[in-house]
């Protein structure tokens, strides 16, 4: 079932990488995952229920931990990428693959330029905000088509360096209470929690770019079945990181927002508000700086997808053009990187200025709601057949996890769309 072609030219044929090497795709998938709009839906949880919802954080964490592991272990043990394995399946996952890429690419060029650029304008009013904007954008447009997947993972562990510092420096200026932390992983729904419960399990840690890691394991070295412990290792700390990320806020929201009855504004600029009310308890420096680590957040969610669902891309047009696995122009840099790099960059720069169009942002929701189904339902069906070796196949309990992951992706997508056609229709 491998395929010595897909491997990257010169790649490490030594052995499992050591010591601090072990760091890395991982780290991509907790940066790009952890985005404001997370942040933003566990503040909010916090707001609205203390710590009464801390349990679905970690319930979050585990569900995305099994999902990237079998992405990484399909990726591994087949010597594959997970689009070759969808395309095995059928047709079928083409004719859903293709049109979500490019409208999700469209549609989510403008919301993470948008999301960079409210922190930055607060911090700079004097600028518009669709200038910080569309500069965002080129910065990681040139930052991602000039640089190898190395120097990209150094720049990610920079922006993750200054979120960690800010979000969880905020939760410990909260002090927060151990008791009814602890108290907070106890299962337990509050009336009226039902779409914050499956909000924040749904968003802890990404959603296309999960799909992404197997490419991004393949651009640090790590392509065969040897890598399969330092994977599992990898994805294990990234979502240690983004649960400790994502704790963070909600321990925000229940000691300073909860406890004291404040309202948030709506949308990622909640995020601005708590930079205010940070302000007003701590000072405004500290305001100031968590408004950096809103800024760290976002961005460095615009690298990790202009990066890795740009290689998804690549591999999509690759093999629809029958190029053999792993061809140069279907890698980092490659002409069909770089295309849809472009794609991510430019045009959505329309709806910076114009808004997103009632049809587009239908269209998005629709794909974007059934993406976790869809990839959760196809790595069971990829993990149980002679597609991949058999001594990497699911176990019992590992098809048994997958497949309560699909059930509930399924009830989030249907809550999903409602949400989605109900605000692009204006009620």
């Amino acid at each position: 079932m491998s395929s010595s072609a897909s491997r990257p030219p010169g790649a490490d044929v030594a052995g499992p990488p050591t010591r601090w090497k072990v760091v890395g795709p991982g780290l991509m998938v907790a940066a790009t995952g952890v985005g404001a709009g997370d942040l933003v839906a566990t503040l909010v949880a916090g707001q609205r229920f203390g710590y009464a919802l801390l349990w679905v954080v970690v319930l979050g964490c585990v569900l995305k931990i099994i999902l990237v592991e079998g992405a990484g272990r399909y990726s591994l043990a087949t010597e594959r990428t997970i689009f070759e394995g969808w395309r095995s399946l059928g047709r079928w996952t083409t004719v859903y693959f293709a049109p979500y890429i490019v409208i999700w690419g469209f549609v989510y060029g403008a919301s993470a330029m948008l999301s960079t650029a409210l922190p930055l304008a607060a911090l700079f009013p004097a600028v518009s905000i669709e200038a910080f904007a569309i500069g965002s954008g080129l910065i990681g447009f040139v930052l991602v088509w000039f640089n190898k997947y190395a120097g990209f993972e150094k720049i990610t562990a920079v922006l993750v360096g200054i979120m960690f510092l800010t979000v969880v420096g905020a939760a410990v200026l909260a002090t927060p209470n151990l008791l009814q932390v602890l108290n907070g992983l106890v299962p337990r729904i509050p009336e009226g929690s039902m779409i914050n419960v499956l909000s924040v399990a749904g968003g802890v840690g990404g959603t296309i770019t999960l799909a992404a890691y197997g490419y991004w394991l393949r651009e640090k070295g790590w392509h065969t079945p040897r890598f399969m412990k330092v994977m599992r290792l990898d994805n294990a700390m990234a979502y240690v990181v983004t649960g400790v990320f994502v704790v963070a806020m909600l321990i925000v929201g229940a000691e300073l927002l909860y406890s004291s009855g404040i309202a948030l504004q709506s949308g990622e600029r909640g995020l601005l508000s708590l930079s205010d009310v940070l302000s007003e308890r701590y000072g405004a420096v500290y305001g100031k700086l968590f408004l950096v680590g809103f800024w760290a957040a976002s961005f460095s969610s615009i690298l990790g997808v202009w990066n890795g669902v740009s290689l998804m891309f690549a591999d999509f047009v690759g093999h629809a053009r029958g190029l053999e696995p792993g061809h140069p122009e279907t890698r980092t840099g490659g002409k069909w990187f770089k295309l849809y790099l472009v794609w991510l960059t430019f045009p959505p720069i329309v709806l910076v200025f114009a808004g997103e169009p009632v049809p587009v942002i239908l269209a998005y929701g629709v794909l974007g709601a059934f993406f976790m189904p869809f990839l959760a339902v196809t790595l069971i069906w990829l993990l149980n057949t002679d597609r991949t070796p058999r001594q990497w196949r699911n176990r019992i309990g590992g098809n048994l996890a997958l497949g309560l992951i699909a059930v509930f992706f399924v009830v989030l997508a249907v809550v999903q769309l409602q949400s989605t056609i109900s605000d692009a229709l204006g009620g």
